[in-house]
Parts: structure tokens; sequence; C-alpha cells
């Protein structure tokens, strides 16, 4: 007997490309199909901050951007990311401002009399006269002349203390001084003394307190760590021998200490191209000077104004590193070269950073790492975020819109911040703005009643088992569902487009409110299924969080423990014992039962962030936040205060009319004497105020109002006659 073959299977026909991840490449100014040079692993650098203040918008703008393209890219697509972030905290600013804050504390702390303190305030008016002069930027020289407004009132404040001895006023007026000329003051004293200050450890502690404070404003955004963080300070010596293999290969050159990239000598060789990025800032001098910092006066040591400096011979008052060259410190672009090429070698997948960072600082990154390894292409895509405006504004200190992120999450909370960067492109400005904050809080409100009344919902019959059937109205929610998984993909494919994706997640939400309002209560994995789908691409956002796999926003957990499952079978006992006292109060007229299942729902449960809803035929529970529910409190007893206000004012009103009424045609302008000084025997005004004779449209006019008056009396006259 003969054996059977297995027959030949063919494979199904593909009928639909499915998209693929593309990302906006600033080095090709489109959309580019993203292809990492080693499988599935992505080396990516993001260039992190200059520690010198505190961080503010701008900041958050990029990072937590980096951190949804991060989250996306490693959570929905899969690939394995290896994320690197500098720290810089060798700086021109962060030299500077060390500093200024050394002299200035210092300042304080030496013994001075009341006349010499006026004395340098006068010195310093002078100096910071000139400073405001020279300033170039109106938003700066605007709040610089302010500064200097103020400084000049204080000074005379003072002389006006001093003349009163007065030792109290005199000790308040010298301290007002020293508080608003802080920033002159500090600049003067740079100016006079800078040079004098030697030693390395102030230079240390203000970019290491900043630092601090910027990983702390990271934690509150939910934004995740890198896994490598390299700072400028500990990088030295490899940025040293970084710089010596780009003059071993032709393209640096050493001058009077420092070191300088030589860019005609890069661009004019025919594997590399400068200003990758921007090619037609080639030339711009200005950015360029902007690029190598406030200390910074090479003008006569370079070959040509294009070039930049890799290494900076340190001057004094300024901190120093022993280097072939002498004592000196890094330029600000080569220390991204150094520490990224350190982590990554000779290859970046993604290079990211803020759109001000593409010429001069990325464009020279770029040819310093390429003229190091000597060969193009050391960043395959390059990601820009979009500038921050506020209010349709540039931040500016000097327009008073400057937000710090500390600032920004006393207003709103970290969730509400994502959502708002969510509902924006990335790679788009952002506008940071009363509209902008209420569309991402309407989202999240939008997001979390779904969730809840999901959950409720779930503990009322609808849950996650089978046996309810393959019901049409299971059939129409899995369809919805589908569609909106595939509407996901395809908008993360193009470019990340949380928004669009956000988009999907809302028509999904719309479907299960319409399902749950049509199919009784049964069996349904449907439901369950689309509100967690939706959670976990929330999750993948970073507006979720805690372990992937649950429902909605997380409520008060702590250590491991929802608080949601442990509370609510208490909540639900509750529930049903005010339901059943609701309906025995119903029956027997008891108007204090209901009163007492009132005054549950509204004191006492909100107070445990409890959120009891009235329905036809039940009562529905849900756990919110405390502080939500007392702001909708205070919202309620604010509404119904305007309601009762506006009453009162329509009462008023009336009451008014009817007062009106009582008045005699007669008598109605007779008391107007500041208006009319003679009338006829009808009471009409005939002369005005001055004994002027009154123009025959105004008697027209006013004889129209007393035959309306005369009607309302005789309508008043008539009601009383008739009681």
């Amino acid at each position: 007997m003969s054996k059977r073959s297995q027959p030949a299977w063919s494979p199904p026909v593909r009928n639909k490309e499915r998209p693929v991840l593309k990302l906006y490449n600033s080095l090709s100014r489109q959309k580019e199909e993203f292809i990492p040079a080693n499988g599935n692993r992505v080396n990516w650098y993001s260039c992190g901050p200059t520690v010198y203040d505190a961080s503010h918008m701008g900041h958050a703008r990029s990072y937590m951007s980096f951190d949804i393209l991060r989250r996306v890219m490693a959570n929905y697509f899969g690939y394995d990311i290896l994320y690197v972030m500098n720290i810089t905290d060798i700086d021109d600013k962060i030299i500077k401002r060390a500093r200024q804050k050394y002299l200035y504390e210092k300042y304080l702390k030496e013994p001075r009399n009341l006349n010499d303190t006026v004395d340098d305030a006068v010195n310093v008016i002078n100096y910071y006269e000139e400073a405001v002069k020279n300033a170039e930027d109106p938003d700066k020289k605007k709040l610089m002349q302010k500064t200097l407004d103020e400084i000049a009132a204080s000074v005379k404040a003072l002389k006006v203390a001093i003349e009163s001895k007065d030792n109290e006023r005199i000790k308040n007026s010298r301290c007002d001084l020293l508080t608003s000329a802080k920033s002159p003051i500090s600049d003067w004293l740079d100016y006079k003394y800078g040079e004098t200050v030697t030693d390395n450890a102030i230079f240390t502690t203000l970019p290491r307190y900043w630092e601090n404070e910027f990983h702390k404003d990271m934690k509150a955004l939910n934004v995740l760590p890198p896994d490598v963080l390299t700072r400028v300070s500990e990088y030295v010596p490899k940025i040293i021998a970084y710089i010596q293999k780009i003059i071993s290969n032709g393209f640096a050159y050493e001058s009077n200490g420092s070191v300088y990239f030589n860019v005609s000598e890069f661009d004019g060789n025919e594997r590399h191209h400068y200003a990758r990025l921007v090619p037609e800032a080639y030339g711009d001098t200005k950015s360029l000077q902007e690029g190598e910092g406030d200390l910074t006066d090479d003008a006569a040591e370079k070959r040509s104004p294009n070039d930049f400096a890799l290494w900076k011979r340190s001057k004094a008052g300024e901190p120093s590193w022993d280097s072939p060259w002498g004592a000196g410190r890094p330029g600000w672009h080569i220390e991204c070269s150094a520490m990224a090429s350190d982590v990554c070698q000779n290859k970046l997948d993604i290079h990211t950073g803020g759109v001000d960072l593409k010429f001069p600082h990325h464009d020279n990154e770029l040819a310093q790492s390429e003229a190091h390894f000597d060969e193009p292409g050391w960043v395959n895509y390059f990601l820009h975020t979009g500038h921050l405006m506020i209010a349709g504004c540039k931040m500016s200190k000097s327009l008073k819109n400057f937000i710090t992120i500390s600032d920004a999450l006393k207003r709103h909370t970290a969730r509400q911040l994502r959502f708002g960067f969510l509902l924006h492109g990335w790679k788009e400005t952002l506008d940071y703005s009363e509209n902008t904050m209420e569309m991402a809080i309407q989202t999240e409100k939008q997001f979390n009643e779904f969730f809840l009344t999901v959950k409720d919902a779930l503990r009322s019959g609808y849950d996650e088992g089978c046996g309810g059937g393959w019901e049409p109205e299971e059939q129409r929610l899995f369809a919805k569902l589908s569609m909106a998984k595939e509407q996901v993909h395809a908008a993360l494919c193009d470019n990340i487009d949380t928004r669009g994706a956000i988009d999907a997640l809302r028509e999904l939400v719309c479907a299960c409110h319409v399902y749950l309002r049509g199919a009784r209560a049964r069996p349904s994995p449907a439901l369950a299924a689309a509100a967690r789908y939706v959670t976990d691409v929330l999750h993948v956002f970073g507006v979720v969080e805690g372990p992937r796999g649950g429902i909605g926003f997380p409520v008060g957990d702590a250590d491991g423990v929802s608080l949601e499952e442990t509370v609510m079978p208490y909540l639900e006992a509750l529930s049903a014992f005010r339901e059943r006292v609701r309906e025995a109060a119903r029956a027997g007229q008891g108007g204090a039962v209901l009163a007492l299942c009132d005054a549950l729902r509204d004191r006492v449960l909100p107070d445990l962030g409890v959120r009891l809803e009235d329905k036809p035929d039940r009562t529905v529970v849900k756990l919110v936040s405390k502080e939500e529910l007392l702001k909708e409190r205070e919202e309620k007893k604010r509404l119904e205060a305007e309601k009762q206000r506006k009453k009162q004012e329509l009462l008023e009103a009336q009451r008014l009319k009817e007062e009106q009424k009582k008045i005699s045609p007669a008598e109605m302008f007779r008391k107007e004497t500041d208006k009319y000084s003679k009338f006829d025997e009808k009471g009409l005004p005939t002369h005005d105020h001055e004994g002027k004779e009154l123009s025959k449209g105004l008697l027209k006019k006013l004889q129209k109002l007393q035959q309306a008056q005369e009607k309302k009396y005789n309508e008043y006259l008539t009601s009383i006659n008739t009681c």
C-alpha cells in the first residue's frame, strides 16, 4: 500500500501593504523609512541641557517629546534602544554665572558702610547704562531698562532713608537695593573681579545643583532617564584625544593655545560636506559666534571666520585642564561628538535635539565626528523638535511669560502636559497656551470618564468572560477595535503622529459608549479588549503609569497595591446599602432619609475620592481623585451661587420696575434738576439746567417717555383701585 504525500501549500496573497515607520529626517528634510544600521538595535544620542539655571518649558518641549518618541519606538515598534544623553557642565554661560554667583555672595558677606554701598550702586548704574545702550535684542533691552529704573529708584529710596536716620528704614532700603540690583551688581563684580576667581570647585557646584534640579523636573514629568548619562567634566581626557585625532587627520589646527576646526579644509575634501543640515547657513558668522560663547573672542586667532573652537585656551578667571596645547577647556560642539562617539562609536542611528541647535551646533558636531573618523554618515537620522511659544509669543523674561517646569507643574499635572504635547506634532511649533491646555484637560477627562464607565460596566454584568454569544453588537465593536488598531498603526508609522493616534482612540471610545447604550448587560470580551487597548496605547505614550495590562489611569496605587481593587468591594456594598435606603424612603415618604443619602453622596464620599451617580435604574460608583471631586464640588457651589445672584438681580430689576410705575408722569422729570430748570403745566421740561430752551427733537423724545410713563402709572392706579 503506497503512502500518501502531503499536498503542496500555497501561501496567502497579501492584498494590502502595511505601513512601515517613517521619520522626518532633518538630513533630507523629508520623511524617510527608518532602518537601523544594526538589526533591531538603535543607537540614540540626545543633546542634554546646559545646567546653569532652572529648566523651563522649552526644555520640556524637547525632552518630553523625545520621551514619547522613545517609548513608542521601544514599546510599540519593539526596537532595542540604547539612549544616551549628555550634561553640559562646562560652558561659557556656566562659567560666567558661577563667577557672578560667587562674587555676589562674597560681596554680601563683606563689611561695608552705607556710603560705600551707595557709591557702588552708582557705579553699577553707570556700568549698566552702557550695557543697556549696547543691547541689541529689543526684549532684553526692555527688561534691562526696567531693572535699571528699579535700581535708580532703590538708590534714591536708600538716600532718603539715610537722611531720615531711621535705622530700620535704612536696613530695609539697603536690602531692597541689593535685591533689585542683584543681576547688575553680579555683572559689575564679574567685570571688575572675574579674573581673580581661580578655584575650580566654584565652577562645579553651580552646574551640579542645577543638574539635580533638572533630573527632578524630568522625573516629575515622567520622562524616562537615559540609559547612559555623560558629563563633559568627566570626559575631558577623551575629548583631548578626540581632538588630537582630528588634528592628525588634517582637519584642525592649533593657534595660541586653542584648537580650531578648519572648515574650508574639511569642506574642500571630496568625501565631506560642511553644514549638511543647514547648507544655507554656511558663512553665518553671527550664529557661529553665538555658538562659541560670550567669553570667547578669538577672531584674530582663527584662519577663517567660519572656523570654530574645539579647544579654548583658558583665560584668568576660567576653569582649566592640562592639554598638549596648554591649559584650556573643551569647546561647546566637541563635547557631544566625543561623548556620543565614545558610547556609540562611529555610527548613530538617531541624534535628537531642539530645532534651534541645527546650526551651528549639530552641523559642527557632524563635521567634527566625520573628520575624526574620516568618513561621512556619522548620523543616519537627525530629529529636531519644533519651537515652543507661550500664547503665541516667544518665551522671554521681559515679556513676563518665562515659565519654568516647576511653575508649569503647579498649574497642570504631568499627565495633562503630556496630553498637550501628544496633541501636537513633535516637529511642529507648539503653542503653550490656555487653549492648548484646555484641550489637553478635556482629552484627559474624556479618556478617564471612559475608563471609569467601562470599569463600572465590567462590575455590573459586562464581564470579560465568554458566553454572551457572537451578537451583532459584539461584531460591530470588534470591527471598530480592529479598525482603530490599523488607524493607530498608520498614524504612528507616519512620523509618530500621536495626534492622529489619539483621534483614532477617540473614535473607538465613542463606539464603546454606543455599544453600552444599545447592548444589555452580558459577558462582553469586546468591551474589555477595547478598554485595554486604549489603555495600552496611552501607556506606550507615557500618560498611564505602572505595569501594562490594566484598564485606565491608576488611582492612588502604592507599593504594588491597587487602591481601586482594595476598596471597591466596600464602596459597592455601601452603594447597594444607600440604594436600598433610598427605595425604602421613597415608599415611606422618608424625606430625612433621602437627605442623609444625598449628604453621603455630596459631602462624605467626595472627601474619600468617590463619586456616586444616580441613574434611573441604579447607582453608579466611580473612584476618582479626591482633588478632582473637590474641584467639581466647588464648581457646583460656584454655579449655584451664580444662579442665586442672577435670580436676585432679576428680582431687584422687577422691584425697580414696579417702583418706577408708581411715579406720576407730571413728577418724573422734576427731580432731575441737574438736567432741567423749567417745566410746563404737565411737568414736561422746556429748558435745560443752564436755562437754554430745549430743542424740538429732544422735547419730542421726552414727551414720548412721559406718555409711556403715563400708561404705566395708569396701570398702577388701576391695580390699586381693583384691590
